[in-house]
């Protein structure tokens, strides 16, 4: 699968996964492909920790409030770092967001179903914090996204996109 077919045909899955195992190569390639992407002023603020043991990410999902891709074999835990990258500037939220779409490429590509599951782990009840404590994270770092990882269970559907000619101009609005 090209870039432009994994672009085209990636889309968030809330359905349930079958149980069929992601190697540990396939995981490794998802997070290589995260540290591949830009990071301002090359603060690399960005990590991961990919999780496959049934017993950790039933720890981890005794946390996760709504309960969200429960049935996923595995899951990818975004972690970021507020470093200065420039003045008083940091780019941290630009580096895991660039990040996380290049492993949702990765996902889609390697034939698995994936969501960026950000809102209700960064919120007020601090869903994050606690999944970082069970995987033993520094203070340092934010435990921001995660991302299952599996095969679908279920049909993959994408929502409706508006006409790229709303969307898209060339030399003035």
């Amino acid at each position: 699968m090209n870039v432009m077919e994994a672009i085209l045909k990636r889309h968030s899955y809330r359905g349930k996964y079958l149980s069929t195992p992601v190697p540990r190569e396939h995981l490794a390639a998802i997070m290589e492909a995260g540290a591949a992407a830009p990071s301002g002023c090359n603060k690399q603020t960005t990590s991961f920790i990919a999780v496959d043991d049934p017993e950790v990410l039933k720890k981890l999902h005794a946390v996760i409030q709504p309960p969200a891709a429960e049935t996923a074999p595995a899951m990818i835990c975004v972690l970021t770092r507020k470093i200065i990258a420039y003045r008083d500037r940091t780019f941290y939220v630009q580096d895991y967001a660039a990040a996380i779409q290049n492993m949702l490429l990765a996902i889609v590509s390697l034939g698995y179903e994936s969501c960026w599951y950000e809102g209700h782990i960064t919120d007020a009840d601090r869903i994050g914090h606690q999944m970082a404590r069970i995987l033993g994270v520094p203070e340092e770092y934010e435990l921001v996204c995660f991302l299952p990882v599996g095969v679908a269970a279920e049909p993959v559907k994408g929502p409706r996109k508006l006409p790229m000619e709303e969307r898209c101009r060339y030399n003035s609005f």
